[in-house]
Protein backbone atom coordinates (compact mmCIF):
# COMPACT_ATOMS: atom_id res chain seq x y z
CA UNK A 1 0.00 0.00 0.00
CA UNK A 2 1.31 3.42 -0.85
CA UNK A 3 -0.09 6.87 -0.37
CA UNK A 4 -0.27 9.65 -2.92
CA UNK A 5 -0.44 13.41 -2.36
CA UNK A 6 -4.25 13.37 -2.36
CA UNK A 7 -4.22 10.80 0.47
CA UNK A 8 -1.75 12.89 2.47
CA UNK A 9 -3.83 16.03 1.90
CA UNK A 10 -6.97 14.20 3.09
CA UNK A 11 -5.21 12.86 6.20
CA UNK A 12 -3.86 16.35 6.97
CA UNK A 13 -7.34 17.84 6.56
CA UNK A 14 -8.87 15.21 8.86
CA UNK A 15 -6.13 15.87 11.44
CA UNK A 16 -6.63 19.62 11.06
CA UNK A 17 -2.98 20.05 10.04
CA UNK A 18 -2.00 22.63 7.45
CA UNK A 19 0.72 21.35 5.11
CA UNK A 20 2.53 23.24 2.39
CA UNK A 21 3.22 21.47 -0.91
CA UNK A 22 6.82 20.76 0.12
CA UNK A 23 5.73 19.42 3.51
CA UNK A 24 3.11 17.22 1.83
CA UNK A 25 5.76 15.78 -0.51
CA UNK A 26 8.12 15.06 2.39
CA UNK A 27 5.33 13.60 4.52
CA UNK A 28 4.18 11.40 1.66
CA UNK A 29 7.67 9.96 1.32
CA UNK A 30 8.00 9.39 5.06
CA UNK A 31 4.61 7.72 5.35
CA UNK A 32 5.31 5.49 2.35
CA UNK A 33 8.61 4.49 3.99
CA UNK A 34 6.79 3.56 7.20
CA UNK A 35 4.16 1.58 5.30
CA UNK A 36 6.89 -0.20 3.33
CA UNK A 37 8.61 -1.19 6.58
CA UNK A 38 5.30 -2.52 7.94
CA UNK A 39 4.87 -4.61 4.79
CA UNK A 40 8.37 -6.05 5.31
CA UNK A 41 7.50 -6.98 8.89
CA UNK A 42 4.25 -8.61 7.83
CA UNK A 43 6.07 -10.70 5.20
CA UNK A 44 8.16 -12.49 7.85
CA UNK A 45 7.02 -16.07 8.53
CA UNK A 46 6.13 -16.29 12.23
CA UNK A 47 4.47 -19.71 12.30
CA UNK A 48 5.44 -21.65 15.39
CA UNK A 49 6.75 -18.57 17.23
CA UNK A 50 5.06 -17.89 20.52
CA UNK A 51 4.19 -14.23 21.22
CA UNK A 52 6.10 -12.68 24.09
CA UNK A 53 5.82 -9.53 26.14
CA UNK A 54 9.57 -8.87 26.31
CA UNK A 55 12.57 -9.84 24.20
CA UNK A 56 14.45 -11.16 27.23
CA UNK A 57 12.80 -13.60 29.63
CA UNK A 58 13.04 -11.53 32.80
CA UNK A 59 11.05 -11.53 36.00
CA UNK A 60 10.46 -8.28 37.79
CA UNK A 61 11.13 -8.39 41.49
CA UNK A 62 8.10 -7.12 43.34
CA UNK A 63 7.85 -6.17 46.95
CA UNK A 64 5.05 -7.69 49.01
CA UNK A 65 1.80 -5.77 48.71
CA UNK A 66 1.28 -4.65 52.28
CA UNK A 67 0.51 -1.52 54.23
CA UNK A 68 3.73 0.24 55.22
CA UNK A 69 2.37 3.44 56.74
CA UNK A 70 -0.20 4.11 59.42
CA UNK A 71 -3.49 5.89 58.75
CA UNK A 72 -2.88 9.56 59.58
CA UNK A 73 -5.97 11.04 57.94
CA UNK A 74 -7.35 12.34 61.24
CA UNK A 75 -4.03 14.05 61.99
CA UNK A 76 -3.92 15.72 58.58
CA UNK A 77 -7.56 16.79 58.70
CA UNK A 78 -7.01 18.33 62.12
CA UNK A 79 -4.55 20.71 60.41
CA UNK A 80 -7.00 21.62 57.62
CA UNK A 81 -8.99 24.85 57.93
CA UNK A 82 -12.25 22.97 57.33
CA UNK A 83 -13.06 19.25 57.07
CA UNK A 84 -16.29 17.32 57.29
CA UNK A 85 -17.07 13.59 57.04
CA UNK A 86 -13.50 12.78 56.05
CA UNK A 87 -13.42 15.37 53.24
CA UNK A 88 -11.54 18.64 52.95
CA UNK A 89 -13.83 21.64 52.45
CA UNK A 90 -12.53 24.34 50.14
CA UNK A 91 -14.03 27.64 49.02
CA UNK A 92 -16.05 27.59 45.80
CA UNK A 93 -13.92 28.98 42.98
CA UNK A 94 -16.05 28.45 39.86
CA UNK A 95 -19.68 29.45 39.72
Amino acid sequence: MSLNLADVARIARLARIELSAAEAEATCGQLNGILGFIEQLQAVDTTGIEPMAHAVDVVQRLRPDGVTETDRRADFQALAPEAEAGLYLVPKVIE
